[in-house]
């Protein structure tokens, strides 16, 4: 027994050896090897050709840690952001892609090695081997078998890359995702407060003109003035008063996606209102254009997804050639149950190799549709490219003519609550009409309202550098992936 087991032992150790060489010149991966794009980029970042002042300094060195919706020092803010980071929906399902895709690239990977099962069987009959016999026999067997594709051509060496590129996408697709989760959450945070500014403006108005059209209606019943001017200071009661409820409706519309932006249900949100002062960060970390091309995680995720399709051309091309697995077989069969491990190892290795001959162009066909697809992926990667510096240069002309725009209606601002001032003396003392009180009270009402918005446009023009800048910002920290996704990622 022992010398018969010490025999079979010897042969699977042979043919184990022969297969050594075999598992390590297992040839060349077919297929292009993949190769970073190169993208046009400007030299610098300019507002337009015409000017060369410029007040962003383009070799500021990058704040890679820097948590860029700080700067606007609202701890309000800071909270809403904190809180989305963790619990908005789309930021979970991109983490559970990206979950997703770290498993895959580990079911891919399994493909490059030999696969291990267990066969068994029992069995009692007159049939054996085809061939009716006048006994009837029992027959019993039980085997591990190792079975394996020796992978010549590198279809599951590209798989692999394939599965590692799409891991990577989705990463980065995670980070662009929590990028824009934050800068929508600061935009609709500002929209709030200018909804919420422009609401007391209008109270505030309307309680200024109801006291106004109390003061007319006295000075009417004396007959001192006119009965126009009643009707006139209604009007302007009313169009204050009509105000009013846009407002509460803009308000509570932005509270309720401002709401489903943190992952919760609609609810109010308290906030500072009459902020006045308008926001300038001391510093933004541009950086050179070049480095656009690392800090958009929207444009690394575009080059990983042309990296796994190129390696899909590789799987495409391997499929047109011979296909050559092996496969081992070590067991027991015996005629008698307890005679199973007894009548000694029975053992084989077979080796089997298939290979395609004519199949109407199917192979070569689908060798150029990973081609084209490939050649989109490129055109993809170069259009993201290309929107990433027209975002950036919108951005930067947004800061600096909102930033002129908002001081100049500041200005507007100041001049205008004068006017209604000196307007409303002269009327007192008969100097003017009350037409004249009129136009300075509408010009003044206005010029607040717009003035409210043009901050919050200003503000949310910063949002948008931040935002089209890519951050180089380490925003991950932020939220907590799932256990198995930080294991998975470890292990990479």
């Amino acid at each position: 027994m022992r010398m018969h087991l010490s025999s079979d032992m010897k042969n699977i150790t042979i043919l184990l050896l022969l297969l050594i060489p075999v598992i390590i010149f297992s040839g060349c991966a077919v297929g292009p090897d993949f190769q970073t794009p190169v993208a046009e980029v400007p030299d610098a970042y300019h507002y337009d050709s015409q000017s060369s002042e410029s007040v962003i300094d383009p070799v500021i060195d990058l704040a890679i840690d820097l948590e860029w919706w700080t700067l606007f020092d609202d701890p309000r803010l800071d909270a809403l952001v904190s809180t989305a980071l963790q619990e908005n929906k789309n930021i979970l399902i991109a983490a559970a892609r990206l979950e997703e895709a770290m498993t895959n690239l580990s079911f891919t990977k399994a493909d490059l090695y030999p696969q291990l099962d267990l066969q068994a069987s029992a069995g009692r009959g007159n049939l054996i081997n085809g061939q009716r016999s006048p006994n009837e026999q029992n027959a019993f067997y039980i085997a591990p078998v190792v079975s394996w594709e020796i992978d010549f051509w590198g279809k599951y060496r590209r798989s692999t890359e394939a599965a590692r590129a799409e891991m990577m996408a989705s990463e980065y697709g995670y980070q662009a995702a929590q990028l824009s989760l934050v800068s929508e959450v600061v935009s609709t945070y500002f929209l709030l407060l200018d909804f919420e500014h422009r609401l007391e403006v209008s109270k505030r108005t309307l309680t200024l003109r109801e006291k106004s059209l109390d003061i007319i209606e006295k000075r009417f019943d004396k007959g001192i003035i006119a009965e126009i001017d009643v009707h006139q200071a209604r009007i302007q009661r009313e169009i204050a008063a009509a105000a009013i409820p846009v407002f509460e409706r803009s308000i509570v519309k932005t509270e309720n996606a401002l709401s489903i932006l943190l992952g919760r249900l609609p609810a109010e949100f308290e906030t500072e209102t009459g902020r006045d002062q308008l926001i300038s960060p001391p510093n933004i970390p541009i950086g050179l254009p070049s480095q656009l091309l690392e800090r958009r995680p929207d444009i690394a995720q575009s080059e990983a997804a042309l990296h796994a399709q190129t390696a899909r051309i590789g799987i495409a091309k391997s499929l047109m050639f011979p296909a050559i697995s092996l496969t081992g077989l070590f067991g027991y069969a015996s005629n008698d149950l307890s005679k199973l491990t007894s009548d000694g190892l029975g053992w084989s290795v077979t080796g089997s190799l298939f290979s395609p001959l004519f199949n109407w162009k199917k192979n070569i066909n689908r060798v150029e549709i990973e081609k084209i697809r490939t050649e989109q992926a490129l055109l993809q990667y170069e259009n993201t490219v290309l929107s990433a510096f027209r975002e950036v240069k919108d951005a930067l002309i947004d800061v600096k003519t909102y930033k002129a725009q908002a001081q100049a209606k500041k200005r507007e601002l100041t001049s205008a609550a004068k006017a209604a001032e000196l307007s409303q003396m002269r009327y007192d003392k008969g100097v003017t009409s009350y037409i004249e009180v009129l136009e300075a009270e509408r010009s003044l009402f206005n010029v607040e309202l717009q003035y409210s918005e043009i901050r919050q446009e200003y503000n949310n023009a910063y949002v948008k550098l931040y935002k089209s800048l890519g951050g180089g910002w380490d925003i991950s920290k932020q939220i907590t992936l799932p256990a198995s996704t930080q294991k998975a990622a470890a292990e990479e």
